[in-house]
């Protein structure tokens, strides 16, 4: 049985329930990751007893799987949208904000499918964009591949900003500091195409470099669609 599927205990003096834990959850990630989160802590922020929890959320992994549905309820919309090209476009996009909103969720993203009402909602619009389209294992690894691109790209740029945040460097900054070994190692004459990548490419902002990954995997996913059955 899910946590979604067992019911919540009868109220008691101090005031308690799922969503004021998960809500307190999601608070401590905000404010320090998910090292930051215990049922002690949770607790604690609730002013209630350790044990009070365990009524509602038997483990730690349990309450990780309630925070993700409930960021899943920010990436949900209820636009309509013209296409599925849009529709992938706009979750996507908006899995992405939410995870700039919620670095924990980085940690969490990938791996098995989420269970939880929100997430369900948020797989189903994104199947139902492209239903009809295709043959039925055809649409599922479509989906499929569009959600891998964009949690590799979205782990890749989390994980710059914690460098940042923990090293106090700026990406300029970074370039500065390594230049000089950069400069040595292509100077030796044996990654000419990294020394092109480094000379003549144009450095772009993540938005930018996200959104053009993205797009890239849509036109694959495009021309796949549009390829007869075999």
């Amino acid at each position: 049985m899910t946590v979604w599927d067992r019911p919540e205990p009868p109220a008691r003096p101090v005031p308690l329930d799922r969503q004021r834990i998960v809500a307190a959850a999601v608070a401590l990630a905000d404010e320090g990751g998910l090292e930051a989160v215990s049922l002690r802590k949770v607790a604690a922020r609730l002013d209630a007893g350790p044990m009070r929890l365990y009524g509602y959320i038997s483990t730690k992994e349990e309450l990780f799987d309630l925070m993700v549905d409930e960021v899943h309820a920010e990436i949900l919309t209820e636009e309509r949208f013209g296409d599925w090209r849009e529709a992938l476009r706009v979750h996507s996009h908006r899995t992405r904000q939410a995870t700039r909103r919620h670095e924990w969720l980085a940690d969490l993203l990938g791996g098995r499918p989420a269970l939880g009402p929100n997430a369900f909602a948020v797989t189903e619009a994104k199947l139902a964009a492209l239903d009809g389209l295709a043959d039925v294992d055809t649409v599922m690894r479509a989906v499929e591949t569009v959600s891998a691109y964009v949690t590799g790209a979205i782990r890749r740029e989390i994980a710059d900003v914690r460098a940042e945040r923990a090293t106090g460097l700026s990406k300029p900054d970074w370039q500065r500091a390594f230049g000089p070994h950069m400069t040595r190692m292509l100077a030796t004459g044996r990654f000419p195409a990294l020394a092109k990548i480094v000379h003549d490419g144009t450095e772009v902002d993540a938005e930018t470099s996200f959104a053009t990954g993205l797009e890239w995997v849509l036109d694959a996913v495009a021309a796949k669609l549009a390829r007869p059955p075999a």
